[in-house]
């Protein structure tokens, strides 16, 4: 049994003001250029259409984008989880080597709704992103033994007795590996559902837009190609990426994804339509023709971007080997500012929960951590004006 250890009200009281240091801004990013000429500029969309439905798990309270207190522990002992999200105001987590999608309640408790079935987990592999539809069905990335997958669930049951039902696969083969294989999922303000891809130790295939590997997919909730994507009849929305794994859309529709370099830089880049983000040829700011140039970048030994969420014009950044939860203002993103750094160990993935409070998700138990007692953890944080 696991358990909350904080209720709703506890959350707003005693808010003090965390301390947080300012890292040297990055580079100024050079103008990003169109992408190659064997890749033209789409004439599609811009990197979010206006939107057209909103998913279920959206806010519920204007969020506010300044971080206004300590951490407390919403719940502990979580084994490699992955990815949180809120349907209908519930949590739900997964748990990466396991495959169990936990439910956890306001009463202190958690429990199983379900295990998705044939997950593989080896390495950085497993059940990874969830993401809730806008009629309350969970979707799911995970790793079967031929490759990841993107699968919906319905959920049946109310809060307290929420269970998987049957799976629909809407994509399988994306290619996989014991690393580099994404996962992270979310709707967009356009209401299209958006796959993260990692390149799964394959490196050309991300400049390849045949494959699916190295790509940031776009799908509509039935898992077809929309009519407006990039390329005529493919999934890929955008390429040339070597591990993305967090993405956010700010309120002006303006589209982030977080993405893991090799030995250098890990990305925070700006999506586009039909855009070539360089991998494998290059990484980071190199100001090379052809390629877009990410807006901001860390050393890889200060960063691991993984998850990421937009709260009140602030885009949050959850690091793994950084052990930091940054800050990025949507307007100057190329700075951000450092919080809790050091405190809590690996950080995976950062949600705004409904009543506008910030909770991230520890992952020292997955096999690269240092676990403490209670790991794995999520922590909740107020936000202020």
């Amino acid at each position: 049994m696991r358990h909350w250890a904080l209720t709703a009200a506890a959350l707003g009281t005693g808010i003090l003001l965390a301390g947080c240091t300012a890292t040297p801004p990055a580079p100024p990013s050079s103008t990003s250029p169109a992408p190659a000429p064997s890749a033209p500029v789409s004439s599609g969309p811009p990197a979010s259409p206006p939107p057209t439905s909103a998913p279920s798990n959206e806010p519920t309270r204007t969020a506010a984008g300044t971080i206004g207190g300590e951490p407390r522990p919403v719940a502990t002992d979580l084994q490699a989880p992955w990815s949180v999200v809120f349907r209908d105001g519930t949590p739900l987590v997964s748990e990466r080597n396991s495959g169990r999608i936990l439910e956890l309640a306001a009463d202190g408790s958690s429990r199983s709704i379900g295990t998705v079935d044939g997950v593989a987990d080896r390495g950085e592999a497993g059940l990874l992103g969830l993401a809730v539809g806008s009629g309350g069905d969970l979707y799911v990335y995970s790793t079967a033994e031929d490759g990841n997958r993107v699968q919906r669930f319905p959920i049946t049951g109310t809060a307290g007795s929420l269970a998987l039902g049957q799976p629909q696969t809407l994509l399988d083969g994306i290619p996989a590996a014991s690393t580099h294989d994404g996962g992270r999922i979310a709707f967009g303000p356009d209401g299209m559902l958006y796959v993260t891809a990692g390149d799964a130790q394959q490196r050309d295939s991300a400049q390849d837009r045949d494959s699916l590997a190295g790509k940031i997919l776009r799908m509509t909730p039935e898992g077809d190609v929309p009519a407006d994507n990039p390329f005529p009849g493919s999934l890929t929305y955008s390429y040339g990426h070597r591990n993305p794994q967090g993405l956010a859309w700010a309120d002006d529709g303006t589209m982030f994804a977080t993405e893991f370099g090799q030995n250098t830089w890990d990305e925070l880049n700006i999506i586009t339509a039909g855009a070539n983000y360089g991998w494998p040829t290059v990484e980071g700011i190199a100001g090379r023709e052809g390629f877009v140039d990410p807006v901001q970048q860390w050393q890889t030994g200060a960063a691991s971007p993984s998850g990421m969420a937009h709260a009140g014009g602030t885009l949050f950044i959850a690091n793994l080997r950084g052990q930091v939860l940054r800050s990025v203002p949507v307007s100057d993103p190329t700075t951000s500012t450092e919080h809790y750094s050091r405190e809590y160990g690996r950080i995976r993935d950062v949600a705004l929960a409904p009543d506008g409070h910030l909770w991230f998700l520890t992952n020292n138990t997955d096999g690269r951590g240092d676990p403490e007692p209670g790991d794995d953890r999520i922590l909740a944080v107020p936000l202020v004006e």
